[in-house]
């Protein structure tokens, strides 16, 4: 009988402009996460102006219950804009990750030397798919691969309870988004 680990605790923060997706692609981690059996926690915040403005999400996953769902020093940053680099990126701790959409930032400033960056041309990706929109799917994938606590296809099979409905037309081409984010993150250009 293997041990179950019990020491998986992981805090995201998912942070762009609004109209990219940072609040749905949190809830997909949350989403996720829980029906992978594991403890979540998901807090979105965005700016009063919405789409433009600043928005980001704070998602905790742990093997054991969560006591807090703020996040103030991430394991993870997931960043699509610049802006929200240079806002959250200092805070990432020590041996963290940062998953940063390379078609909207040249570089990630002002982190410890042991965390480990991974560029992901998000944009350029969900453009060549045909739809600028799926850049956020691109960056959860991108995430799931290279930090390996949950499987793309898990968040795959909890996208439709996290998409309106009226977008379940579209599913196919954010699974596939997801998919090539993974593979982005398995084989860095």
């Amino acid at each position: 009988m293997q041990a179950i680990k019990t020491d998986i605790y992981e805090e995201v923060i998912i942070a762009g402009f609004g109209g990219q997706g940072i609040i749905l692609a949190g809830k997909l981690l949350a989403q996720t996460a829980m029906l992978s059996g594991m403890e979540t926690t998901y807090m979105p915040s965005y700016g009063a102006e919405m789409r433009g403005g600043t928005a980001n999400s704070m998602i905790v996953i742990a093997q054991n219950p969560v006591a807090s769902p703020m996040v103030t020093k991430p394991t993870t940053l997931i960043v699509m804009n610049k802006a929200s680099a240079n806002k959250f990126s200092p805070r990432v701790r020590p041996d963290g990750l940062v998953v940063y959409n390379s078609s909207l930032i040249d570089e990630i400033g002002q982190i410890d030397a042991s965390v480990d960056v991974l560029a992901v041309p998000a944009d350029d990706i969900a453009v060549e798919l045909g739809n600028l929109k799926i850049a956020n799917m691109v960056m959860v994938g991108a995430y799931l691969a290279r930090r390996g606590l949950l499987e793309v296809e898990q968040a795959a099979q909890a996208l439709p309870y996290v998409l309106a409905k009226r977008y379940h037309k579209t599913l196919p081409i954010n699974i596939e988004a997801l998919h090539r984010g993974a593979a982005v993150a398995n084989n860095p250009r």
